[in-house]
């Protein structure tokens, strides 16, 4: 797969460091969270696309037929396509370490590129993510940490299937925590200072004699 697969913004750090890939929301788009993503990691490389799907005008990473009802041939085709793209600037990059940090319709595509490609990414804070359905894990256990965060209020992101995503994690092996705010879907400050001290030992440069 091609680094090109995507519209997205880039800023190399270099081999050595970490990269960090950033993943819209709904009608967001490659810009929508790089002061986050610069605020939690900010000596990091970034790679952040842009959905490739349009619903109504707002980019999308793949197809949906309702509020909460995903098209599972365009997610696969979605999930494939994405982790393929990530291994093309790995492999690009050689970072010290793999991260990801996604947000609603972003955490829910980083979260099927990890159950599909576990050995992927290093650790991921999937933000108000939305997995209605039991995800397969490819391989047979997920070596990685994640942070899973989320509102008790959310309309669009259920509590009972962020936790039931937990036992999910927690199941195949992640080293998986949560973070709870008493709102809804938005995101919350809360959430960033949770973020950074989940990502903060990544932020180590590491050099090829180490």
């Amino acid at each position: 797969m091609s680094t090109d697969a995507y519209v997205h913004h880039v800023v190399s750090a270099g081999p050595g460091r970490p990269l960090l890939f950033l993943f819209h929301g709904t009608g967001g788009d490659e810009r929508q969270l790089l002061s986050l993503g610069q605020g939690v990691l900010p000596q990091a490389g970034i790679v952040a696309p842009r959905g490739d799907v349009s619903e109504g005008g707002a980019a999308r990473f793949f197809r949906r037929t309702g509020e909460g009802v995903y098209d599972m041939e365009d997610l696969a085709r979605a999930t494939e396509k994405m982790a393929g793209f990530v291994r093309a600037h790995v492999e690009r990059e050689r970072p010290s370490a793999v991260l990801g940090l996604g947000y609603s319709n972003g955490a829910n595509i980083l979260a099927t590129v990890v159950f599909a490609a576990p050995t992927l990414f290093d650790a991921a804070v999937l933000m108000h993510p939305l997995i209605p359905f039991a995800p397969r894990l490819k391989g047979d256990r997920l070596d990685m940490r994640l942070l899973v965060t989320a509102g008790r209020r959310d309309p669009i992101c259920p509590p009972e299937l962020t936790e039931r995503l937990m036992a999910h994690l927690e199941a195949s092996g992640a080293e998986a925590e949560i973070f709870w705010h008493e709102g809804g879907h938005e995101l919350r400050p809360g959430e960033m200072d949770t973020a950074e001290r989940f990502l903060r030992g990544y932020g180590k440069e590491r050099n090829d004699d180490d």
